[in-house]
């Protein structure tokens, strides 16, 4: 668990009643919160925003804990929310800063022996890449994001986006092919 899980579902715990319920919103938090971060921070490409978004759909689900026995995929239904907040926040700013904080490249840095040069230089790659990706199509764009970031499967980004797997998957397809062809003019290796 890492601190900011262990964060949350100590802040949530204390909140809920019922020691059932504590338990089940403290083991979705565990399992959930990171995949819901980096879903988050694919939208918002700042991690105290992904982490405010995160902290907001725990608060969500707390407001429906009644429901939770109804639920039949929570990663989905996580998703779904998440989805929905940041895209929310997202509609009422309006703007985005184009400048990124150093600190959001350290949190996707990778660990091993590369130098820290080329790190910095993967990071600015993948900088790139997500600045293209946010130049498709809306639908396209958020179909691509939870498939490559999120790695949910067809039937899970239609249920998510409340649409059909066909649907979703024209849209990865075409995605993909405007993705090829602004890496192609930015002369990004693939």
């Amino acid at each position: 668990m890492s601190c900011f899980e262990g964060q949350l579902a100590g802040w949530i715990a204390p909140a809920l009643p019922n020691a059932v319920t504590s338990e089940t919103i403290a083991a979705l938090v565990a399992e959930y919160s990171t995949a819901l971060y980096r879903v988050a921070f694919s939208v918002t490409r700042n991690a105290a925003e992904a982490e405010d978004a995160v902290q907001e759909t725990f608060l969500r689900v707390l407001k429906h804990e009644s429901r939770l026995s109804e639920i039949r995929d929570y990663r989905v239904w996580l998703v779904r929310i998440v989805w929905n907040i940041v895209l929310d926040k997202k509609r009422r700013a309006k703007t985005r800063p184009e400048s990124e904080d150093l600190a959001d490249h350290a949190r996707v840095l990778p660990s091993g022996d590369r130098l820290a040069d080329d790190a910095i230089i993967s990071s600015q790659e993948h900088g790139r890449i997500l600045r293209l990706i946010d130049r498709l199509p809306r639908r396209e764009r958020e179909a691509l994001l939870l498939s490559a970031v999120q790695e949910l499967t067809t039937a899970e980004i239609a249920a998510a986006l409340g649409t059909t797997e066909s649907s979703i998957r024209s849209r990865i397809f075409r995605a993909r092919r405007g993705l090829s062809v602004l890496l192609e003019k930015e002369g990004i290796a693939r």
